[in-house]
């Protein structure tokens, strides 16, 4: 089972819309998948009550106090972690992940804060040595703009890669409301909308094989 967790302490960043499309973008591939929850709001498991039983499916954990085992046969797992919490308890899901995927906004605020998270997350030993791999994702991104180009720059200098760039697109508070994600639209344009995740899927995909 590869498990990919979705984390950063900085609140509105886009992890919830990040972990369940990368939930969706798996389960489209065929392959058993589930969403665990940590945080109280249960973002995530609400997508999953509203998501039609038309499209393919994704098992919900609620992990919000504690975590339960994924369904037997799970072969990929997505973490959506709450924005605040211990540094006990990110260090319990950086060790049950084997991809950590940080999802940030092109803002000074999120910066900051992203700043802080990766500072904590080098401490730790599995990361430090390489058994955990980590990639930033730029959401809300607008193409060319002053903005994106200093997250560019800020993603450098933290010697971090970033591995995705979701542009900013009206579409994805239309299709959460609906438990869908762009990975459920049918026709040219779910096409062109599923192409901005491919870089992430496959780092997640491809890292997740050669950890350790």
């Amino acid at each position: 089972m590869l498990t990919v967790l979705v984390v950063n302490t900085k609140g509105g960043c886009g992890k919830t819309t990040t972990a369940t499309h990368l939930a969706s973008a798996f389960a489209h591939a065929g392959l058993t998948t589930a969403l665990a929850d940590c945080d109280r709001q249960r973002s995530s498991l609400g997508w999953l009550d509203t998501r039609p039983r038309t499209v393919p499916q994704v098992s919900g954990l609620d992990w919000a106090k504690s975590e339960a085992a994924a369904p037997k046969r799970t072969q990929r797992l997505v973490i959506d972690a709450p924005a605040a919490m211990r540094f006990g308890r990110l260090e319990d899901l950086i060790r049950a992940a084997d991809v950590i995927v940080v999802p940030l906004l092109p803002s000074v605020f999120d910066e900051q804060s992203t700043a802080k998270l990766i500072a904590k997350v080098e401490t730790l030993k599995p990361v430090r040595r390489g058994k955990k791999v980590l990639g930033l994702v730029g959401n809300r991104l607008r193409p060319r703009s002053r903005a994106a180009a200093r997250l560019e720059t800020f993603v450098g200098g933290l010697e971090q890669e970033l591995v995705g760039r979701i542009p900013d697109r009206a579409i994805y508070p239309d299709v959460a409301l609906e438990g869908l994600s762009v990975f459920d639209l049918p026709g040219a344009k779910g096409s062109q909308l599923r192409a901005d995740w491919l870089d992430v899927i496959r780092f997640c995909e491809t890292r997740g094989e050669t950890r350790g």
